[in-house]
């Protein structure tokens, strides 16, 4: 197996750091109906979710407090929640004991899961490995673990966003490009340790394709009327005339 990414242990530990965020908004999500990323976009207009889950097995790549697993083992799927924050997975342990709701929990991440080729039929991710891993090597994870014309279904930040972000935290986004689209991977932010990912679409494409993916949809994602922001790095106002999250749907052939 591949040594561990340099970046994981420094990812992992932020998010472990954050605990008390992350449990109170876990205790909503877990009982809330299904919306996504920063604006609380309604499953009906992100579409994530297949019509029908009963029976489908889904595996969650980087499901922090695993709430997307919820969703999915209440509607009938059968989840397997991954993430390699130890912390991660122990407030998602708890919310399982609050809630009476049991699926496997595994600590890993989404480069190197340890689960069998071919064992699901949906891989999905809430950020989570979307942007918290290299797209590199998860993507060909998320195709090892698919069945033929299993689906991939992923939420990030958009790539206009991760070029009009300032280095500078808590400032949001502008109307200006900060960075290269050319080259766009990997993200160093120099405020601290964390690293993420952002692709280019035709990267996007080129990737997915050469890992036996046929792209169905690329969906971006815009806030409901009177939603907020709590990050400071993109407002509502900058998200409703441009996209700052997009979810590609992907099909493995």
């Amino acid at each position: 197996m591949a040594a561990d990414p340099d970046y994981l242990r420094a990812n992992a530990a932020a998010w472990d750091a954050r605990r008390d965020d992350q449990l109170a908004f876990a205790q909503r999500q877990w009982t809330a109906e299904p919306s996504w990323g920063i604006f609380d976009v309604p499953e009906a207009a992100a579409r994530l979710l297949p019509s029908e889950l009963h029976g489908l097995r889904a595996v969650e790549l980087g499901c922090g407090t695993a709430y997307v697993s919820a969703w999915l083992a209440r509607r009938g799927g059968l989840p397997v929640a991954v993430d390699p924050a130890p912390g991660q997975l122990r407030i998602a342990r708890q919310l399982q004991d609050e809630h009476g709701l049991r699926f496997p929990l595994v600590r890993a991440a989404g480069e190197q899961v340890p689960l069998r080729d071919g064992s699901f039929d949906l891989a999905i991710s809430e950020y989570g490995a979307a942007i918290w891993a290299d797209p590199y090597r998860w993507i060909p994870e998320a195709a090892r673990l698919l069945r033929p014309g299993g689906q991939l279904v992923f939420l990030g930040n958009s790539s206009l966003l991760a070029l009009c972000i300032p280095d500078e935290e808590g400032t949001p986004a502008g109307d200006r490009l900060l960075r290269p689209h050319r080259g766009m991977h990997r993200f160093d932010w120099p405020d601290d340790d964390t690293v993420e990912f952002h692709l280019g679409h035709g990267d996007w494409i080129r990737l997915l394709r050469a890992n036996h993916f046929e792209v169905e949809d690329l969906v971006e994602l815009w806030p409901p009327p009177g939603a907020g922001s709590s990050y400071g790095f993109v407002t509502a106002d900058w998200a409703s005339r441009w996209p700052a999250e997009e979810v590609w749907r992907a099909r493995r052939r």
